[in-house]
């Protein structure tokens, strides 16, 4: 009997489109792609802006896309100060501008930045006479602050959990994960705790039983350990619940981050940081803006380059290019400009153009330009460094501030080491080797062997220290007199001149300055404008970055619920919970 042909096989299925998220933002029906942020679906929109800033009350929008800075605060159901680029849109949700009268689209409040064209001064404030300063202060009040209060009373807060580990990696990325799974697989007796702040990525299938992760988890607080103690840190979960952290040793991989850059008018809607720009590309579409231009021919734009191809239409290099770096540049598709000062950007309530001057012949010049993308350089996260006692060392080359390490990894603080970006290797190929002379380290420790460390990463900094090329720019910049106010910590609403006028009233030094001006006491807790502030000093007051010193870093490095900071109220002896039901893991 014939057998019968076997039937072909069915042509593959492609997946069923999701079907939109409904939203709803200033009493309009919203559509977001799935899995699609808040950032992502208003931008798509064009509702920008929905903020406003502190002082000012001047236009923002999105600008580092990691939920550090203060640009694309909204209120989400009630809940105030939701950053939207890390929020994912959600079916039903209700989102309102905020710290706007009566919005954030059409703010009365926008006068104070034509009353007061060089700056408000809030610090010293309407004393004489003594009548005026209850007014004066009910004004400062009512404009500072971001968004209202929720009403009604607050939830009962999540309970404090306790997380013991042996070895607790601080960072999901590529190197901080290679640590953790490295010594997971090597060791199976050895507890280890993986934090890593951002929800968003998938965890992968094969996960050693010994390692634990923890995804919208950020340690804030790291203090230095005791002698021959365990570390131990508090950290704040997404849910709004505390974790009490114990290990034994610590490896912070907490990666890097794309500087701001000073120009005036630095904080137009459309100005993103290189993080900022590939944030607010929705996935499979293109970007929300058509004729960009890149500031700074780094290794950093080229990666942007790849990312966001014909979007981008020039490239403005601070810096002068040779022949072969130009032609390779103008290989990628935008039109180069190369040794430019940035004096300022054009625009109304999102940014337009930017003015150039040739620092070469001195033509000024405008460029079309709706989104401005900043990757000058790039910046390791220190502040947990810092808080912890780690000694650090000024890199003039790149003008900031990296974590003082030995070969095996290993900082000042016996048992805290640091890898990838956080260390100071840019690239994956130096952060995966970087986490291989981690893993190599702690092995042999774990043994009692002696180290063998595999080769120096690629890239690593070890020469004598360069003349920082941004010192130059910003002094030739600030004798160019930009016009418009020129932001050095857009969270606090500070601009250049206030420190300019603090210098010359005689206070020295960031910590002093950080004190008059307000700078670096922000929501990103000075990561955008420290940097920037330490250059501008040293111009201003003619020393070094290194005599200038750093800002104390002081708990939360990130912004907490207060009650996550306060000791769990005493325990109802009617309601008590069996042991064996607490849950160590997130809730």
């Amino acid at each position: 009997m014939a057998q019968r042909a076997p039937a072909p096989d069915p042509a593959p299925r492609r997946p069923a489109p999701r079907a939109p998220v409904r939203l709803r933002f200033r009493r309009r029906a919203l559509a977001a792609l799935p899995g699609e942020t808040l950032s992502q679906a208003l931008l798509r929109a064009d509702l920008v802006p929905w903020t406003r800033s502190l002082r000012y009350h001047r236009p923002r929008g999105p600008f580092c896309g990691l939920g550090q800075c203060t640009g694309c605060l909204v209120n989400v159901g009630g809940e105030p100060n939701v950053r939207a680029c890390q929020a994912i849109a959600r079916d039903g949700d209700v989102v309102q501008d905020q710290n706007g009268w009566p919005s954030s689209r059409w703010d009365l409040l926008e006068l104070l930045d034509l009353i007061f064209p060089r700056h408000l001064d809030t610090l010293h404030g309407l004393r004489r006479p003594a009548v005026f300063t209850p007014l004066y202060q009910r004004v400062v009040r009512r404009l500072a602050g971001y968004g209202k209060l929720p009403p009604g009373a607050p939830p009962p807060f999540p309970r404090s959990l306790q997380w013991d580990a042996e070895l607790l990696v601080v960072g999901g990325g590529p190197a901080g994960s290679a640590i953790a799974e490295g010594l997971a697989g090597r060791f199976p007796e050895l507890s280890v705790l993986l934090l890593d702040r951002h929800r968003r990525g998938s965890l992968p299938e094969a996960t050693p039983g010994n390692l634990r992760r923890h995804r919208g988890a950020s340690l804030i607080f790291l203090p230095p350990p005791e002698p021959s103690g365990p570390f131990r840190g508090l950290v704040a979960l997404d849910s709004g619940a505390t974790a009490e952290v114990t290990a034994r040793r610590v490896v912070l991989a907490t990666g890097g981050y794309d500087a701001s850059l000073v120009f005036a008018d630095n904080d137009r809607p459309g100005i993103y940081t290189g993080d900022g720009a590939l944030a607010v590309v929705p996935p499979d579409s293109p970007p929300p803006f058509a004729h960009a231009a890149l500031v700074g021919a780094t290794p950093r734009a080229a990666e942007l380059l790849r990312v966001l191809g014909p979007a981008v239409e020039h490239l403005v290099s601070l810096e002068p290019l040779d022949p072969r770096a130009r032609q390779e540049w103008e290989g990628l598709g935008p039109r180069v400009l190369d040794d430019r000062l940035v004096l300022g950007s054009t625009g109304g309530r999102r940014v337009d153009g930017l003015r150039l001057k040739d620092r070469r012949s001195g033509a000024l010049e405008r460029i079309r330009a709706d989104a401005v993308i900043l990757a000058v350089r790039r910046l390791p996260n220190v502040p947990l460094f810092s808080q912890v006692g780690a000694a650090l060392e000024w890199r003039a080359g790149v003008g900031a501030y990296f974590p003082v390490l030995w070969p095996s990894g290993e900082t000042s603080v016996l048992g805290l080491y640091a890898a990838g970006e956080a260390a100071g290797f840019s690239g994956m190929e130096a952060a995966l080797s970087s986490s291989e002379r981690v893993v190599s380290a702690l092995t042999a420790e774990l043994r009692g062997e002696r180290p063998s460390l595999p080769p120096a990463p690629p890239g690593e900094r070890n020469g004598p220290e360069q003349v920082p090329f941004l010192l130059s720019y910003y002094h030739e910049w600030l004798r160019s007199e930009p016009r418009g106010k020129a932001f050095l910590c857009p969270c606090e609403d500070v601009v250049v001149e206030e420190l300019d006028e603090a210098v010359h009233e005689g206070f020295q030094g960031t910590e002093e300055i950080k004190r008059v001006t307000g700078t670096g006491t922000g929501l990103c807790q000075g990561r955008y404008c420290l940097p920037e502030a330490l250059l501008l000093l040293s111009v201003l007051e003619g020393r070094s970055p290194q005599e200038l010193g750093y800002i104390t870093q002081r708990p939360p490095v990130w912004p907490v619920y207060l009650g996550g900071l306060a000791p769990p109220p005493l325990p109802d002896p009617a309601s008590e919970v069996p042991a064996s039901e607490t849950a160590e893991e997130e809730p």
